[in-house]
């Protein structure tokens, strides 16, 4: 590493220190035409992803663009490191650069929270959040981006966001927060609609020519892309772009897709110049929910009119023009593309484009945002006070002010949302619903994948109930889709039903037990009398040692991390022993899975004008800066004490997810893998729960570990014992209630959630103001 001579303009201004997780040459469009313009004041360095390399100390290259005044950082950082030695390397090298070769305060402008962990510690003129993804979303994201993007915002003196939609979801994280949608280089696509001829690769290709550019990955739905191949063969799709997190395998292969891979950003106008009509064929999914996509403006610059999936921003800032076609369903995108197709070279939909596109430029964006850069940094160049400078004193709130919120609910899961619910439509109280993650749903939130189809992706959730109430109250929010569950075991190279039943037996033994009596009587020939403390003898005194062998022992040990002589007898007595033929897992009166998914049926919850919702957000943060009347915690109740009685133990679950290339994984939904020597615990395939037709189907491998996200408290009468003590903690806290599976240390299933979380309604409404609640309406 060596230091570089600084040019006059860098010396006049504060350098700007741009971090991103792309590297220059490949950054496309917003942060090489604002860096460009920003370079024309300030030197500009881009700090770039890390790479590894087979050397033995990390080493930072540089590479200057004279032209832009922007000089890209590349640091290398040796194979085989963890990632606190990358952390520890990366935050030297960056010591290193600002020693030898900045001589003054620079700006810091992040696009990814990921360089704030190992930048934090850099004083700095200002600092720029320019959010342009839900990162966390993407898959095989960091789990640490959402503790850095917290951090960032906290210390960020401007943020920005790349789409409305975007802003909508971070606004209230930030006091100086303004969307700025990226802008597009009219000049540079607008060629695309003179006298340019197309590139080699794709002049022989037969029109009409569809094309789409862009990053292939999560984002993109492959489904829709092939169903539009099959349905017109006479149509040619034009994919260019570098394929990321998507093996080449998994991509449709038809004759009339054409796969180009990566070009450069200047053979873009040759391309489209080439194409009837532009394609945004956006999986609707968690890495979709707030993209704002540059294309749009793009493709209509040079000319073409524009099919999309309904992305947000794309729907309310283009839906309404002639020249840009909005389809939720394969058939409605084909129907759209052939629409588009009809649509005049010239005419009043591409003036209507340009209308719209007129002051669409970067300068302008560059302008908006350079302009409140340029305040943040005056803001902390301003001196401090001394000491002893009269100052005015801060107001003092009155013991008797409203507070900010009626009351704070932590956690949106089944316990947090209900009673948010409930507060705000049938109390009238202004509530705010907060949660760690970026959604609300808790574990049962769920999401469509990238081959579009509707996953769980914190396992499966399915749900049953005897309650006649908690089903009332949940179909104000959703329609159902009925659904009874059945799981298979795989012993002996066999697939048998679990719970144990007259089937399973036949099957594992070769027997023809032929009614109930004749199960039954097998059953206790094989039973051991014993004392019941703990599951082991749960399942040993119904059905013997080896059939608790086959079965449990193993799944249980995988489970809990634990032998089952070791667990509460309450864990293996969820599973029932039967002597009939009845394959059902649960056998209650309402079995069923909401017919939109469950993270539909929450965001119906809390919908409503009374409730804020915060999301990836700390509740120690939130309850630092807004005051409420009362507080109802849904998390882990010894973090709520700051674990003054040591930490209580929660068994967390990992998942692998899947998609296979064919329509039917496995028999039923849920498969056991008993046997310890199967690492996961069982197999799920989610096409089954939902009902969702799909060519291809997704599934996922279940891990059970000791650390993580908490799911499972564990029965065992040392937890217990400590939970007491956190117990009366909590009981002497009036303002607090703690609802929940994790906050009351009790393994409840869906439906108990609700109902404790409903019955904590009657008890508490009468406490904060409200009047005779003798039962919940519904």
């Amino acid at each position: 590493m060596h230091p570089i001579a600084l040019s006059k303009s860098s010396a006049d201004a504060a350098p700007l220190i741009c971090f991103s997780h792309l590297r220059w040459d490949f950054v496309l469009q917003r942060p090489q035409h604002l860096m460009r313009r920003f370079a024309e004041q300030r030197r500009v360095y881009f700090w770039e992803e890390p790479i590894a390399c087979d050397h033995h100390l990390p080493f930072l290259e540089y590479h200057p663009f004279p032209a832009d005044n922007v000089i890209a950082l590349r640091p290398r950082v040796p194979h085989g490191w963890s990632a606190a030695e990358r952390e520890a390397g990366l935050a030297a090298l960056l010591d290193m650069f600002l020693a030898t070769s900045v001589s003054a305060t620079p700006i810091l402008w992040f696009y990814t929270p990921m360089m704030y962990g190992f930048a934090e510690h850099v004083a700095a003129a200002a600092v720029v959040y320019d959010c342009m993804d839900e990162l966390s979303a993407f898959n095989f994201a960091d789990p640490a981006l959402i503790t850095r993007e917290a951090a960032l915002i906290a210390r960020a003196d401007v943020m920005f966001t790349g789409g409305q939609s975007l802003y909508e979801a971070k606004k209230a994280r930030h006091g100086n927060i303004r969307a700025f949608p990226s802008s597009v280089d009219v000049a540079h696509f607008a060629a695309a609609r003179g006298a340019i001829t197309t590139l080699a690769d794709q002049a022989t290709i037969a029109g009409p020519i569809l094309g789409f550019y862009g990053v292939i990955d999560e984002r993109i739905d492959l489904a829709l892309i092939e169903a539009v191949a099959v349905a017109r063969p006479d149509w040619s799709l034009v994919m260019i772009g570098p394929v990321a997190k998507i093996a080449p395998e998994d991509l449709p292969q038809r004759a009339n897709i054409h796969w180009l891979g990566a070009r450069d950003y200047a053979e873009l106008p040759a391309y489209l110049a080439g194409w009837d009509a532009a394609l945004m064929p956006f999986a609707i999914n968690a890495a979709t929910r707030f993209i704002s996509p540059t294309k749009t403006p793009e493709y209509l610059v040079a000319g073409k009119p524009v099919v999309s999936t309904p992305i947000v921003d794309v729907v309310s800032q283009y839906g309404d023009m002639e020249g840009v076609g909005i389809a939720a369903t394969p058939e409605a995108f084909i129907a759209e593309c052939a629409r588009v197709l009809a649509l005049p070279a010239t005419g009043a939909w591409l003036n209507e484009a340009d209308t719209v596109l007129a002051d669409m430029s970067w300068d302008r964006t560059f302008a908006g945002m350079n302009a409140m850069v340029l305040a943040a940094a005056e803001v902390r160049r301003q001196p401090a006070l001394p000491a002893n400078d009269v100052v005015t004193a801060p107001a003092i709130r009155s013991a008797n002010a409203r507070p900010d919120y009626d009351v704070l609910v932590v956690g949106a899961g089944f316990a947090g949302a209900t009673l948010a619910e409930r507060l705000a439509s049938q109390a009238g109280k202004r509530v705010l619903l907060i949660d760690r993650r970026e959604h609300v749903g808790g574990n049962a939130y769920d999401e469509h994948d990238a081959a579009g189809i509707l996953i769980h992706r914190y396992g499966p959730h399915i749900f049953h109930t005897n309650s006649d109430e908690i089903v009332q109250y949940l179909s104000k929010f959703t329609k159902w889709r009925p659904y009874e569950h059945r799981v298979l075991a795989a012993v002996r190279d066999k697939l048998l039903p679990i719970p144990i039943n007259r089937t399973t037996i036949n099957g594992l033994y070769g027997l023809d037990l032929q009614d109930d009596d004749q199960a039954a009587a097998f059953l206790a020939a094989r039973a051991e009398r014993r004392e019941i403390r703990t599951s082991e003898d749960v399942v040993i005194a119904a059905v013997g040692q080896e059939l608790y062998e086959t079965f449990f022992r193993g799944y249980t040990r995988k489970q809990w991390g634990l032998d089952p002589s070791e667990l509460d007898k309450s864990v293996t007595a969820r599973v029932p022993t039967r002597t009939s033929i009845d394959d059902r897992y649960f056998l209650d009166s309402f079995q069923a899975m909401p017919l939109d998914g469950y993270t539909r049926m929450f965001e119906n919850m809390v919908d409503h004008d009374l409730i804020d919702v915060e999301l990836g957000v700390d509740f120690r943060d939130v309850a630092n800066r807004v005051t409420v009347g009362h507080t109802i915690f849904t998390g882990p109740v010894d973090e709520y004490f700051d674990h003054r009685f040591g930490a209580l133990p929660y068994r967390c679950l990992d998942f692998q997810h899947e998609t296979h290339d064919m329509e039917r994984f496995q028999p039923v939904a849920v498969v056991n893998y008993p046997s310890e020597d199967t690492p996961f615990t069982r197999i799920t395939e989610y096409k089954q729960l939902t009902g969702q037709v799909h060519r291809q189907t997704s599934i996922s491998y279940e891990y059970s570990s000791a650390t993580g996200n908490p799911y499972y408290p564990i029965p065992r009468a040392d937890n217990q014992a400590v939970y007491k003590q956190y117990e009366a903690l909590a009981d002497a806290l009036p303002d607090v209630s703690f609802v929940g599976r994790l906050a009351t240390y009790k393994y409840y299933n869906m439906d108990q959630v609700v109902g404790q979380a409903l019955a904590t309604y009657r008890r508490l409404a009468p406490r904060i103001g409200v009047k005779a609640i003798a039962a919940v309406s519904v």
